[in-house]
C-alpha cells in the first residue's frame, strides 16, 4: 500500500521567512519548482518533494522529526556553499561508521536551514 515518501512539509510565519526558505532550497541548493500556489510551493528534491507554506506559524523547536538528509557526491563542496551564504554549520564534515551488520561508512555534516530546520548532507562511502 505504501509506495514511499511523497513530501516533507514546512510552514513559515512570515512572507520574509518564505522567501528566504525558497531562496535557500532553489538558489543555494539548486532544487527546482514542481508547482506553486498563492500560499505555498512544492520543490523537487530528486526522490521526494518539499512543500513550504507561507500561511502558518513556523516552529523553531526540535520535534519528533529530527532532520532531513540530502545525499550528495561532495559534502565539503555543499558545506562551503552553505557557509558562504551565511548559514550555520553545526557539525563539520566528518567520516562516520555506523556499527551495524554490515558496517556502514559515510561522510556527513549538518547545518541549520532558513527556518531552523536541521539538514544533513550525506555521502555513502
Amino acid at each position: 500500500m505504501i509506495k514511499g515518501l511523497h513530501h516533507i512539509s514546512m510552514k513559515c510565519a512570515t512572507k520574509e521567512e518564505f522567501e528566504k526558505a525558497k531562496s535557500f532550497y532553489l538558489d543555494l541548493l539548486g532544487f527546482s519548482i514542481v508547482r506553486q500556489w498563492p500560499q505555498g510551493i512544492m520543490i523537487d528534491l530528486g526522490n521526494t518533494q518539499l512543500e513550504i507554506f507561507c500561511n502558518g506559524n513556523g516552529v523553531k523547536d526540535l520535534g519528533a522529526i529530527r532532520h532531513m538528509a540530502f545525499a550528495t557526491d561532495d559534502v565539503e563542496e555543499i558545506v562551503a556553499k552553505v557557509k558562504d551564504a551565511g548559514y550555520e554549520v553545526f557539525i563539520e564534515p566528518k567520516d562516520i561508521v555506523i556499527d551495524s551488520d554490515p558496517e556502514f561508512h559515510a561522510r556527513m555534516a549538518f547545518c541549520f536551514g532558513p527556518l531552523g530546520e536541521q539538514i544533513e548532507f550525506f555521502k555513502e562511502c
